[in-house]
């Protein structure tokens, strides 16, 4: 046995009798967001898998061919959708979610693009890749800047911090990270650019603002109207962009 070996016992497969699933896809984490996205849809997505306790649903957004997968939370249940969707055909995803502030200028109902992560959650560490830090697609981020840029005001672009333990925010990594110019804090990002990077996809990363940290207390906007208004704008658009991608590919 060569005890050096990196090949996984375990790789994420396609079942013989398991349908396929179409190139584009989108990650949705929470449940309200994955309403709003669901009601866009005419007709309705149809719910063709269950991954991992997650609900995914495959449709068609004007003539392009999506899979819908939601909700999830953290990077470790993000990872084995991500890692099942890829062997069911995904290749090319825009996980949308929400995040928490660290900036006095970026502020609730606000839409950041994550261009690099600090990771602090456990999974990405197990996906060696050729890129130090992996971040998103540029191919996927560009028709998301040009959509939401056009549409909404408080859209940012930077650096997330991505963390598994939300109750372990401490003032002290909140003042850390704001001074390095952090924007945000979330669960996921950093894992899912990893994954994406070790996998040869393409992957980019909405995150809407639901509450602030900034001031070293916490402040949530989660009945905040700008919040709602973003979130179901978000929909709309990411939904646009997705269709317009080349094949839907």
């Amino acid at each position: 046995m060569v005890l050096d070996d990196q090949t996984a016992v375990i790789e994420p497969q396609k079942g013989r009798r398991e349908e396929g699933l179409p190139a584009s896809g989108i990650l949705i984490f929470t449940p309200q967001d994955l309403g709003l996205f669901l009601r866009c849809f005419a007709p309705p997505p149809r719910k063709s898998h269950k991954i991992f306790l997650v609900d995914v649903f495959s449709g068609s957004y004007g003539n392009t061919p999506m899979a819908l997968a939601g909700p999830m939370m953290g990077a470790p249940q993000a990872v084995l959708v991500l890692e099942k969707l890829i062997a069911l055909g995904v290749r090319s995803v825009i996980a949308v979610g929400w995040c928490g502030s660290l900036q006095p200028h970026v502020r609730v109902g606000d839409l950041i693009l994550p261009r690099a992560t600090v990771s602090e959650e456990g999974t990405s560490n197990h996906y060696p890749c050729a890129e130090t830090h992996p971040g998103p697609s540029p191919e996927l981020v560009q028709p998301l800047r040009e959509a939401f840029l056009s549409e909404l005001h408080g859209a940012h672009e930077g650096t997330v911090w991505s963390t598994d333990a939300p109750y372990r925010e401490t003032k002290a990594k909140v003042l850390g990270y704001q001074k390095q110019g952090v924007l945000a804090v979330d669960m996921e990002s950093s894992a899912l650019f990893a994954v994406a990077s070790f996998r040869g996809i393409r992957l980019a990363v909405v995150l809407i603002v639901s509450d602030e940290l900034f001031s070293l207390k916490w402040v949530h906007g989660f009945k905040d109207g700008k919040f709602r208004q973003t979130r179901e704008k978000v929909a709309e658009l990411t939904l646009g962009a997705v269709s317009s991608w080349r094949g839907g590919k």
